[in-house]
């Protein structure tokens, strides 16, 4: 069962009221980031590759057609007992722009990270709503412990 926004606000702590939804709560947009170097996934271990950050002009993004890495300002907390979802806001979708992301498991706290593809430029404010996260149940065993806890804090 999918929890309601005002749990998944309270998970989380500090937000605006207007990131509170019916079912989940908006993430906003903290900065963005070009890959330039290649990364490296293999069978025992993961190297993700150089980026680098892009400067916003007067707190707005300017992006081209392409694939960027967004992270999010608001610190996420996953409860124990939770998975952790997080879907684009259709604003992006109208735009020509999709987000993508994985799973959040229980246990996981930090301010990730998504794709965002960009199919036709678009104009971004930094601390612009750009994704929703929603909390359900989730029987699990131990909680996440992997090397991106604590990303971005």
């Amino acid at each position: 069962m999918f929890k309601s926004g005002r749990f998944v606000a309270d998970s989380l702590g500090d937000l605006r009221e207007s990131q509170v939804q019916p079912n989940g709560v908006d993430l906003t947009l903290g900065a963005i980031y070009e890959q330039s170097e290649p990364g490296r996934i293999e069978r025992g271990g993961k190297t993700v590759g150089d980026r680098r950050e892009l400067e916003p002009s007067d707190g707005i993004y300017q992006l081209d057609r392409g694939g960027y890495i967004v992270e999010y300002a608001d610190r996420v907390v996953i409860p124990d007992g939770h998975i952790g979802f997080l879907l684009p806001r259709s604003s992006l979708l109208r735009n020509s722009c999709m987000l993508d992301t994985a799973v959040w498991d229980a246990g996981y706290e930090g301010r990730g990270e998504g794709l965002l593809e960009v199919h036709h430029p678009i104009e971004l404010e930094q601390g612009a709503r750009i994704a929703q996260l929603v909390l359900a149940d989730a029987a699990h065993e131990g909680t996440y412990e992997g090397s991106y806890q604590g990303e971005n804090l």
